[in-house]
């Protein structure tokens, strides 16, 4: 009887989600992989971006919890990272491969070349673009740049990472739709102006009452105070 019940749990899970590698062409032909967690009975994709030196594999325990709240996910390696979770960064090697740049601001045409792939290939009803530290800022400056393109934004501890002076203010101070900025508590200083110059009624934000961390890793269930990060999330995505 409990070997039936596992038995029946997997098969409930394996419906629920299912995860695949895929690849896409950036704005200059780079080749991007990212892991789309496809779930059932849904029409809304978040995109993921993660944070430096890192990989798509950020969200190996952030993108199926998602899928159970009802939304496919595509965690996506943007040419600027490394590894994370035994997750090597593809876009990163082939990018270095080609000899092309690999700086936080090269990245920027991987979000827009995700979001064009996204619409073209699923024609999903919403798109929710969600980044972690330097992608955070590009997330806010995408939604800037591209009032229309997409339905909200999640960002998960931005700044002005580009040595140019309110660089994420200025498209910030564009964004239309709904908007959701945290940080580790200490980082809020890094984004406040960039939270206020958000002209929208929508604009939410997070601070941790403990000190919190950096970038989306905050939502793994290592950390104790992981739950406040994700009451909030979710709290701002019933609402979209």
């Amino acid at each position: 009887m409990k070997y039936l019940l596992i038995l029946s749990l997997s098969f409930t899970m394996l419906s629920i989600t299912a995860q695949e590698i895929i690849t896409y062409p950036s704005e200059d032909g780079l080749q991007i992989t990212a892991d789309y967690y496809n779930t059932t009975n849904s029409d809304t994709y978040i995109i993921l971006f993660h944070q430096a030196g890192w990989s798509r594999g950020e969200y190996k325990e952030i993108a199926p919890r998602l899928n159970t709240l009802g939304y496919h996910c595509i965690a996506v390696d943007q040419r600027s990272g490394g590894s994370v979770n035994d997750v090597m960064n593809l876009t990163n090697k082939e990018a270095k491969k080609e000899g092309k740049k690999t700086a936080y601001i090269d990245a920027f045409q991987d979000i827009e070349a995700t979001v064009a792939y996204v619409k073209k290939t699923y024609k999903p009803a919403k798109i929710i673009i969600w980044g972690s530290s330097y992608s955070s800022s590009l997330v806010l400056k995408y939604a800037g740049d591209y009032p229309n393109s997409i339905d909200a934004v999640l960002s998960f501890s931005p700044g002005e990472y580009f040595g140019q002076k309110n660089f994420i203010k200025n498209s910030a101070s564009k964004i239309s739709v709904p908007s959701f900025i945290t940080s580790a508590q200490n980082e809020k200083k890094n984004w406040s102006a960039i939270q206020e110059a958000i002209p929208t009624t929508t604009k939410v934000a997070y601070t941790p009452t403990s000190s919190g961390n950096h970038g989306s890793r905050a939502l793994w269930e290592k950390f104790d105070d992981s739950n406040g990060y994700w009451n909030a999330v979710i709290a701002f995505l019933k609402k979209i």
